[in-house]
């Protein structure tokens, strides 16, 4: 008999729902599991999935538990949080109180019902969040990551297919660094179906001149337009957390930006950060290591550098 899949999310908020919809739509999981402190809500939440099981093309069994039932998940995407606690400042740090106080609560509890699998994270600040889950677990490196600059890529993606009328699936390129204000993008790597961008920039096709400085704003601004104006995020989010476990759950091998602890790649070691990744069965499985311009490398590492201020600023946070 074929092993079921198994997937649990943790936290059923408008992403954490929005994430456990696009796993059933999208045939990922044989059994879903909820997990949420508001049980009226959970029960609520996976009563309306059940309702939905009909149309959907893969049936999908759904139930509610608490943490410490999760031991037989292959996956867990953690959800947790509050983006009341954001949406006015528009600053993802001020959600680390509270995500952090769940995740130093629950964690413990999930590893004591014996999970080994694979845990994404998709709570903000991505990157210290998914740190500090690494750290709780004591999971191998590669089975605890975050979205990171995941979804920030799809942004940048979009807009220059928008600029230049290239279909998305023929632009090649991501963000790294921080999810958040630092972030980064590395224009050296953005391609067109294998010629880089820096090549078409030459021909004077006006294309593909592009503001750098303004794109990388704009792709940054518009998470801030969709918070600002609907006080919180959800599709683009989901759509990414459903992706990136897609790539697990068919080991597909594919590369992808993701959150995860760097031990001296790109010169940086010690911080969590968003970097291109193989991601498949094993979570990450590899970190590409580009060869990026010196200019770029020094951003990207003050990037970092802004991610280890930041921890180091929170540390009695993240320690409680």
């Amino acid at each position: 008999m074929l092993k079921r899949r198994k997937i649990a999310v943790i936290g059923v908020g408008a992403v954490g729902k929005n994430t456990a919809y696009a796993l059933c739509l999208r045939g990922l999981t044989d059994d879903l599991v909820l997990v949420d402190k508001k049980i009226e809500k959970v029960e609520a939440e996976a009563q309306d999935l059940r309702d939905a099981m009909t149309y959907c093309p893969h049936p999908v069994h759904v139930t509610t538990a608490g943490y410490g039932d999760l031991g037989d998940c292959d996956i867990i995407v953690n959800a947790v949080g509050d983006m009341g606690l954001m949406w006015k400042t528009l600053n993802r740090l001020d959600e680390l109180n509270f995500n952090i106080a769940q995740v130093n609560d629950f964690i413990p509890r999930i590893m004591a019902g014996g999970f080994k699998g694979i845990f994404i994270n998709i709570s903000n600040p991505c990157d210290i969040i998914t740190s500090q889950v690494a750290k709780l677990s004591g999971l191998p490196r590669g089975h605890v990551f975050g979205t990171g600059t995941g979804l920030d890529s799809s942004r940048l993606i979009a807009l220059l297919s928008a600029k230049t009328g290239i279909a998305h699936r023929s632009i090649g390129g991501f963000m790294m660094g921080e999810h958040g204000a630092s972030i980064m993008v590395p224009w050296s790597q953005i391609t067109f179906y294998s010629k880089p961008l820096s090549e078409l920039e030459k021909s004077g096709d006006p294309r593909f001149q592009i503001d750098h400085a303004a794109f990388r704003k704009q792709a940054e601004g518009n998470a801030y337009m969709v918070l600002s104006g609907k006080h919180r995020t959800e599709y683009g989010i989901c759509t990414t957390a459903a992706r990136v476990v897609e790539l697990v759950v068919h080991d597909q091998k594919a590369i992808m930006p993701a959150s995860i602890g760097l031990e001296g790649q790109y010169g940086v070691d010690g911080v969590n950060a968003g970097v291109p990744c193989v991601i498949g069965a094993g979570g990450v499985e590899d970190i590409m290591e580009y060869d990026l311009p010196e200019d770029e490398l020094m951003e990207f590492r003050r990037c970092c550098e802004n991610i280890k201020k930041n921890m180091t600023l929170n540390d009695a946070v993240i320690r409680d």
